[in-house]
């Protein structure tokens, strides 16, 4: 098994506390309502949202996954850091064992928030993965992030 690790970053003006909340706490009620047409619904399977909960995301019908499942492995409401593990769902594909994301929010000085991501990516066997590879997905998050912050914006007194 080989893993692969890729970094992202980006900028936004809203708040790290508020982006956090969107974003990784209330996700399960936030996400399938601003995207219903890529998310049908999104639910915890084991847990109640803390660390060691399972969360499924389940897709609409007729689109190219069916569903995908995270173990949250921890939950950093403080510090506003999130680490949890793709385990399960066809959106991993013939190539890929699991994905470990870190997602850490920070303040970046003038309201808003900087959102630091690393992915490892845990490959079953040899096989070796290219940026290419990834950037679907990559693209997907960095969406979903901006429909959040559009949201936001625009709902300025939503999870502040």
């Amino acid at each position: 098994m080989g893993v692969t690790c890729f970094t992202q970053e980006f900028t936004t003006p809203i708040p790290p506390a508020t982006m956090f909340k969107a974003l990784i706490v209330d996700s399960h009620n936030l996400i399938p309502k601003l995207v219903p047409q890529s998310i049908k619904s999104i639910e915890f399977i084991e847990g109640d949202g803390g660390a060691g909960s399972i969360k499924q995301t389940n897709f609409p019908e007729g689109g190219h996954f069916k569903y995908l499942k995270h173990k949250i492995d921890a939950l950093d409401t403080e510090n506003l850091v999130c680490k949890y593990t793709l385990i399960e769902g066809d959106v991993l594909g013939d190539k890929l064992e699991s994905i470990v994301y870190e997602v850490k929010f920070e303040s970046s000085g003038n309201g808003g928030s900087i959102c630091k991501m690393t992915s490892e990516y845990h490959t079953k066997s040899d096989v070796e993965l290219k940026e290419e590879d990834i950037k679907e997905g990559k693209d997907k998050a960095m969406g979903l992030y901006k429909v959040v912050e559009a949201h936001l914006l625009a709902n300025p007194d939503v999870y502040a």
